[in-house]
């Protein structure tokens, strides 16, 4: 498949823009292989348009080093010009951070909003825009990230090195950052934000001097453009594009448009293309098995159910899967993990420890710790929060050994805990007891406190702490099963309506 480009040859004194954007890829390599195929498609495809290439984060995803270092090396591939780091830029240490930095060919943006310590191996890593200048036009390009960055870092290192302003800072600090790129006499303005799409839409509202705003952070597909939906006016009444594709690497975009001589939007093309209409590269595939060496095969699934629609407030079989696996393989009564964790699905066919790590990519440090009937009550009460708060955050509470029924005002109905012999025993929701202690897998994002969840942050009380994630207890618990497996759902997590 080929994405049109409508432009003809520029004879009117108009700038044409053409740019390939993207967006919360979550290093989902298959699919970055696929765009590296896409952007050799976009680099031959002859127009007389300015071409650029941008990301607006969550390329990457996780503390494995060699996964990250993959994603960087495909982003050299792809091109990318400019690239605003996401939260999940964040997951690997600071000092892997700064040399990934160091070997990338683009540069990374979110100094207007992003603070990191001075004296942090990351310090250098941000600058607050930059001038890209193609066939002789310069286009200015600012960053901002999430101001809810905080919930989303494990503590630790990285944790203390950096703050994000809020929106409303972060809004000042932007206009102050394009009225400095106007003084240079740039009318194009690009804002590359993993801000998330109702940050973006106040941004393009309440600022002047932006054109277009590649966003990312809410997984929201904007597809087209579409007068209140991704077409909005800014404070001078000028037109503001913004883009985003959705999440995983399932979609890209090649936004079109047409300047006029004062730098204002006249024209617009937006394309939001799947990326398996590409064939996966088989030199971006030989690139990414260098540096993070080949899958092993470890089993069959024979049937799986559809993924669910939102995995951050359903019940979700795959994730069921995981959660059996770290208390089986470990050996607790029970085991809870964060919804958000799990970033993909079992299908039918083989499996492999790199679709495992797909499903679960985060490379945490499993622990067991031991956790009071209050600490859990209160945490799958929090966790049912989700159901009311923006993007359905932070996800509720996934378990094994253990069994619930809330509504969808995120009210705790019901809570039981099952025994190795599956046996179900109640546990009083009202009055939990804070003297009845089980011993607990978690990861040690949950064992410190993440997603808010300061009741579970026992790390340091830790029994055990072992030197790797999930996904490898996945591997050994499937390969100890007799036969293909069946991803079945138990209705473990039973969400009634309100």
């Amino acid at each position: 498949m080929i994405y049109p480009i409508s432009f003809t040859q520029n004879k009117d004194n108009k700038t044409k823009t053409s740019i390939l954007y993207m967006n919360d890829f979550h290093a989902k390599l298959p699919n970055l292989e696929r765009l590296y195929t896409a952007s050799q498609a976009f680099d031959t495809y002859e127009t007389s348009a300015d071409k650029l290439k941008l990301s607006s984060g969550d390329d990457g995803l996780g503390e494995d080093p060699k996964i990250n270092k993959a994603v960087s090396k495909l982003l050299n591939m792809i091109g990318i010009q400019k690239r605003q780091p996401g939260n999940h830029e964040f997951d690997v240490t600071p000092g892997i951070r700064a040399e990934i930095a160091q070997g990338a060919n683009y540069q990374n943006l979110g100094g207007v909003n992003m603070h990191i310590r001075q004296g942090s191996a990351m310090s250098s890593m941000l600058v607050n825009s930059a001038i890209q200048e193609v066939n002789g036009n310069k286009y200015g390009i600012i960053g901002v990230g999430p101001s809810d960055m905080d919930l989303h870092l494990k503590a630790g290192e990285t944790k203390s090195d950096i703050t994000v302003d809020d929106i409303d800072q972060t809004i000042i600090n932007l206009q102050q950052e394009i009225d400095k790129l106007k003084a240079q006499k740039l009318d194009k303005i690009i804002l590359l934000s993993h801000s998330g799409y109702a940050n973006d839409k106040k941004i393009a509202q309440q600022t002047r001097g932006i054109d277009i705003i590649i966003g990312g952070h809410s997984h929201h597909l904007l597809e087209d453009i579409k007068e209140g939906k991704n077409l909005f006016y800014n404070l001078d009444g000028e037109p503001v594009i913004i883009t985003q594709a959705g999440k995983d690497g399932e979609y890209f975009g090649i936004l079109n448009v047409e300047f006029d001589s004062n730098g204002v939007i006249t024209r617009a093309q937006n394309n939001v293309t799947p990326t398996k209409g590409f064939n996966r590269s088989l030199q971006a595939k030989y690139v990414v098995e260098s540096i993070i060496g080949k899958p092993e095969h470890v089993g069959v699934i024979n049937s799986a159910p559809p993924t669910p629609a939102n995995r951050l407030i359903e019940n979700n079989p795959h994730g069921n899967f995981m959660v059996d696996a770290m208390r089986t393989e470990l050996g607790t009564d029970i085991a809870l993990l964060n919804s958000a964790n799990i970033r993909g699905y079992f299908e039918k066919g083989n499996i492999d420890s790199r679709k495992i790590s797909e499903i679960t990519p985060f490379k945490n440090k499993m622990v067991i710790v031991k956790l009071s009937e209050k600490d859990i009550v209160d945490a799958i009460k929090l966790g049912g929060k989700s159901f009311k708060a923006p993007g359905k955050k932070p996800g509720i509470v996934m378990v094994s050994g253990l069994r619930y029924t809330m509504n969808t005002n995120g009210e705790l109905l019901k809570l039981e805990y099952i025994d190795s012999k599956g046996k179900a025993s109640p546990i009083d929701i009202n009055n939990p007891n804070p003297n009845r202690f089980f011993r607990t897998a978690m990861d040690d994002f949950y064992a410190r406190g993440g997603n808010d969840m300061e009741m579970l942050n026992k790390f340091d009380q830790a029994e055990q702490v072992f030197d790797f994630d999930k996904d490898k207890l996945a591997c050994d618990y499937i390969k100890k099963q007799n036969g293909p497996i069946d991803i079945t759902d138990d209705k473990r997590i039973n969400i009634v309506k309100a």
